[in-house]
């Protein structure tokens, strides 16, 4: 049988290397919210809500980039332990709002504390200067996946 002739050396392609980094990472933040009883997602559903109480179900799967099904899902589970509740919309009977319960709002300084650790763990084989050129190139990579703006670095300063 001939031997085949790789083309291409998917390996060391950024393609390839993006998603592994991706799924060790995300594998890393799953490790490290479990930690402090939550899953990865509910820590990103938090974030949210803690820039913006009281969001529409909707809403929140949308700026997450989840489905449905799948913010319900999560959202049901942190309403089982406390840290957000329901109410449904004046306006619209379809509609509920997301709520963080005293809990939820309490529970952020442990996020936090473990997204440093994380963040300072991860990023310890690079020096700063690698880390703001990465945050430059993710950001411009998100930009392009999804169509949202690239932040402006001076308006986080």
């Amino acid at each position: 049988m001939p031997e085949i002739t790789p083309r291409i050396e998917f390996e060391q392609t950024t393609s390839f290397l993006l998603e592994k980094v991706a799924t060790a990472f995300r594998n890393t933040i799953s490790t490290s919210m479990e930690e402090i009883g939550l899953h990865r997602r509910q820590a990103f559903i938090l974030m949210e809500l803690w820039k913006e109480d009281g969001q529409r179900q909707v809403d929140l799967a949308n700026r997450l980039s989840l489905a449905a099904a799948t913010i319900s899902k999560s959202l049901t589970g942190m309403a089982a332990i406390n840290l957000v509740r329901f109410e449904m919309s004046d306006v619209d009977a379809r509609t509920r709002r997301v709520f963080l319960t005293p809990t939820g709002r309490r529970i952020r300084s442990e996020v936090e504390k473990q997204w440093i650790d994380l963040e300072e763990s991860c990023l310890s084989c690079i020096n700063e200067v690698e880390r703001l050129v990465l945050v430059q190139i993710l950001n411009k990579l998100r930009a392009r996946f999804t169509g949202e703006a690239i932040p402006d670095p001076d308006e986080s300063a």
